[in-house]
């Protein structure tokens, strides 16, 4: 029953097979390419449902050789195809309407499956070849979509960055499958996730973690190399919400697939939290500079990427999994509806002034947030809770904060500072109860948090200090934005501090020549 899942990726070559086979896509052909889609997602629900019930399995469905392709089939797998089939659905069904009668519309959704089916066999991958090949295929066919239309300068000089980004970070997933492979003396990923689980390290498990890291980090656009996922806006929209919806999470999947072998570095846990915090603020501040509303989304995708590096940092890794499908599902959204909120945005009738919180609102709303993680943090008894997952949700709730400062300030209606409370309290509850489910859906699957040493608490303090700090400065933002430093340094976060200018810098030359 198992072999199930199988369909998954299966279907979605087969929606590939028939763009390729079609010149022009007429209506039967869409249908069929979307009911192919279904059955992904169809094929993905069986296999949750039936890991739930039974638990972890690895398929062997075909070998070459000394070599066994494998299909891993854990509660992180399948969760990861649902949200793909799921997304990948929409984003084929919105692009049927979007490209209807484009030249070059079989080509796009011939790649757009490929795409797909290459994610699919990524995080279903049960062997370390097979996980280093899906991983390739997946940068490659993504890179034919973002030069979907190759004569735009924009969209090659993006796709050129994302390609040097990319092959820097394949040498590096390619040197950590090598080195587990040589440590453990087998590829099979249950196999050497187990033994990593039962203490077995050394150095060479130490550098794999490194690299892995470095790997996650290239694909999920960190700082600095974050500069072309910014700038493949050239790309059409259902590429767009593909990537950000999608294939930028393969970093955080990569992560959490070896997540046994990363606790096993702390200081690769470390340097996560240190890139990723850093990442996750730098790309929050520059977000909310931003005038168009792609490039807004898109600086909003660096940050959660962040932020969601800087959980598996933490060791929280059930909940970087559902930070995953939380963001995916959001940021799809976000990104096929961002022409039509435009103009709702525009004709909307505008509500008269916006009430500004002075600092005394600020201070008792920050002070208030919190008195409600902690009251409700002692009533459900959340004592076996890790000090990391304590910290989160009080960073978690520093946004919380900034809305009900907007209900405490002395111009906002008693109506909403009730409905900011009201979501200051739900928000709160959500996060234990979302992150209680998190824990027992992996249990077994995925490592418990560790406690923290003597590096993690200082990680801790600084990171709860630096996103207080940060979200406290952002709700006092309206009363500073007259002052010149103020404007100044909005200035050089829209320019994203000019390291983006700096990669263009070291690429220009090479990325010339492809163009020509």
């Amino acid at each position: 029953m198992l072999n199930l899942a199988l369909v998954a990726p299966i279907a979605i070559l087969g929606a590939a097979l028939l763009a390729s086979a079609t010149g022009a896509l007429a209506r039967p052909a869409k249908v069929a390419i979307e009911g192919l889609a279904i059955a992904a997602i169809l094929a993905a629900i069986i296999g949750f449902a039936q890991v739930a019930m039974s638990g972890p399995v690895t398929v062997a469905w075909a070998q070459f050789g000394p070599v066994v392709a494998a299909l891993r089939l854990d509660i992180v797998s399948t969760t990861l195809m649902m949200l793909i089939a799921f997304v990948g659905w929409v984003v084929v069904r919105y692009s049927c309407t979007y490209l209807d009668r484009e030249p070059g519309e079989a080509r796009f959704m011939r790649w757009l499956c490929l795409t797909l089916a290459f994610v699919m066999l990524l995080v279903t991958a049960g062997t370390l070849v097979q996980l280093v090949i899906a991983w390739i295929a997946t940068s490659l066919s993504l890179h034919r979509l973002l030069l979907f239309y190759p004569g735009r300068p924009g969209a090659r000089r993006a796709a050129t960055k994302k390609f040097v980004t990319a092959r820097l970070g394949d040498i590096a997933l390619v040197g950590a499958a090598a080195l587990l492979a040589y440590h453990y003396q087998t590829g099979d990923i249950a196999t050497l996730l187990a033994a990593a689980r039962a203490g077995d390290s050394g150095p060479a498990t130490s550098i794999a973690a490194g690299l892995i890291a470095l790997a996650a980090m290239l694909k999920s656009a960190q700082f600095p190399l974050h500069g072309w996922l910014i700038e493949v806006m050239e790309a059409p929209t259902p590429v767009s919400a593909l990537l950000h919806a999608g294939v930028i999470n393969a970093g955080g999947f990569l992560l959490i697939r070896f997540a046994d072998v990363i606790v096993l570095a702390p200081g690769v846990l470390a340097a996560l939290v240190i890139v990723g915090g850093l990442t996750a603020l730098f790309g929050g501040l520059a977000m909310l500079t931003q005038p168009a509303v792609k490039t807004s989304l898109a600086w909003s995708t660096i940050a959660q990427m962040g932020f969601m590096l800087m959980q598996c940092g933490f060791a929280l890794f059930p909940l970087a999994l559902l930070h995953i499908v939380a963001h995916s599902l959001y940021k799809a959204h976000s990104f096929l509806a961002s022409g039509g909120a435009v103009e709702r945005i525009a004709a909307a009738r505008r509500p008269g002034p916006v009430a500004v919180p002075n600092v005394r609102a600020v201070g008792i709303a920050f002070v208030a947030a919190l008195a409600i993680y902690a009251t409700l943090a002692l009533v459900l008894n959340v004592d076996h809770k890790s000090p990391q997952a304590l910290a989160l949700g009080a960073i978690l709730i520093f946004g919380v904060a900034y809305l009900l400062a907007q209900g405490l300030a002395d111009a906002a209606p008693r109506a909403l500072t009730l409905r900011m409370a009201a979501y200051s309290l739900a928000a709160s509850i959500s996060y234990f109860a979302l992150h209680s489910l998190a824990l027992a859906l992996t249990a077994g699957t995925l490592p418990p948090t560790p406690p923290p040493g003597t590096l993690g608490w200082v990680l801790i303090i600084v990171a709860l200090l630096s996103f207080g700090l940060v979200a406290f400065a952002q709700a006092l933002f309206p009363l500073w934005v007259d002052h010149p430093a103020v404007a100044g340094m909005r200035v050089h976060l829209a320019n994203g501090l000019y390291a983006n200018a700096l990669f263009d810098r070291a690429t220009r030359g090479w990325a010339v020549r492809k163009v020509n």
